[in-house]
């Protein structure tokens, strides 16, 4: 091998795919538009379906609840399709979704084109998290994943945001048809610029063999642990406007402007988590600085205590996606690769789920003030297992 050749593979071995991960992230981008869009249409499409706001609300329960149902079986029934392949025929099917929940004329059809949107969704969130792996080698995996997960948090941030403008402009459903539009876009650049196989020597740096032979039940107890505290997060988040009237008064622009800034906040911590450079490790320290950040909103009634607390568990929050998704996917390999991208939108959905659920409960009984101190503590045991974990298999991988 020529010394030409030789610096050519170091220097594309520590270059990342730019135009393949932009356009995933795009596609995240439009994913996480299209989950949380009834809730930024929530009153006029009560209005135009005819039912209570309660009853469209749940159109976001049933969807996570579809993803976490439908991500496993989908995923093991296309395991031997190509990867871009799938990601374009699940954007098509999101967009499908998307136009018919825009035009349905009750709120029964606008449910089965949610369902049918959110399994596309549950079957992209798991084709997405595998193909990223395989397009990188391992030490870019990190900055590869937080990547395309900043799609996600712009979805959020911007996507959101930006239907709900298109709603008061023009209507709500002319704001599922743009997104429906907006996914087939998406579709067509994925198609035009990811490659449809990985690239040769993405294995990275660990043995094979030993990849071969590796038990699935390190992957499965890190899930685990990462969906507890997302239980213990999400539950909390819930509830977030109520917890945070205080700080929202120190906020120009009140709630809107303090939940724009929670967001931003959480685009910074995906931001940093592409960075780190030991991502196991880095998810140990966010996991922890959730459960005190937490903690900490047991003082949001005092409003500039409030506000740091709300934006530092933004931060922390937010680089837990990426650190969290590193981790699973570095520990499953290329053997479990795709069973632990499908694990990945289970326990994600799950922990908003079950977060939500629980948390509803506790409100219902004791107010939102009941919610820090319980949801501090999911996150703190799942701290300290995730170090525990971490700490047994550093013989395994660095950090």
């Amino acid at each position: 091998m020529s010394l030409t050749t030789t610096r050519a593979g170091a220097g594309e071995a520590t270059r990342l795919p730019m135009p393949a991960l932009l356009a995933l992230g795009a596609a995240t981008l439009v994913m996480v538009t299209a989950e949380m869009l009834p809730t930024a249409v929530l009153v006029p499409m009560s209005v135009g379906l005819g039912v209570t706001e309660s009853l469209t609300g749940q159109l976001v329960a049933t969807w996570a609840l579809t993803v976490v149902v439908a991500s496993l079986p989908l995923t093991r029934l296309t395991r031997r399709i190509d990867r871009r392949a799938l990601i374009v025929t699940g954007l098509l099917g999101l967009a499908a979704s998307s136009l018919a929940t825009g035009l349905a004329p009750s709120f029964g059809v606008a449910l089965g084109a949610r369902l049918v949107g959110a399994a596309a969704v549950g079957l992209l969130w798991a084709t997405a998290n595998a193909h990223v792996a395989d397009l990188v080698p391992e030490a870019l995996l990190g900055r590869a994943v937080a990547m395309v997960l900043m799609g996600a948090t712009l979805g959020m941030v911007i996507g959101t945001p930006l239907a709900r403008v298109v709603a008061d402009v023009t209507s709500w459903r002319v704001a599922f048809v743009v997104l429906a539009a907006s996914a087939v876009a998406v579709a067509l650049v994925v198609r035009a610029v990811v490659p449809s196989r990985a690239r040769s020597g993405t294995g990275g740096g660990r043995d094979e063999a030993a990849t071969e032979a590796a038990s699935l039940a390190p992957t499965i107890l890190v899930t685990g642990l990462v969906g507890l505290l997302l239980v213990g997060f999400y539950g909390t988040y819930t509830f977030i406007t109520r917890l945070g009237e205080a700080a929202a008064a120190l906020v120009p622009g009140g709630m809107g402007g303090l939940l724009l800034a929670f967001g931003l906040a959480s685009a910074v911590g995906v931001a940093v988590a592409g960075r780190v450079r030991r991502p196991a490790t880095g998810l140990v320290v966010a996991s922890a600085a959730t459960a005190v950040a937490l903690l900490g909103l047991l003082r949001a009634s005092e409003a500039p205590l409030g506000l740091v607390t709300i934006l530092g568990l933004g931060v922390a929050s937010g680089a837990l996606p990426p650190l969290a998704q590193t981790e699973i996917l570095r520990r499953a390999g290329t053997t479990h690769r795709d069973l632990a991208s499908a694990l990945i939108p289970v326990v994600f959905n799950g922990g908003i789920a079950v977060g939500a659920a629980v948390a509803s409960l506790l409100v219902g009984r004791s107010g939102p003030s009941a919610l820090p101190a319980p949801a501090a503590a999911a996150a703190l045991v799942a701290a300290v297992g995730l170090a525990a974990a971490v700490r047994s298999r550093a013989d395994i991988y660095p950090g």
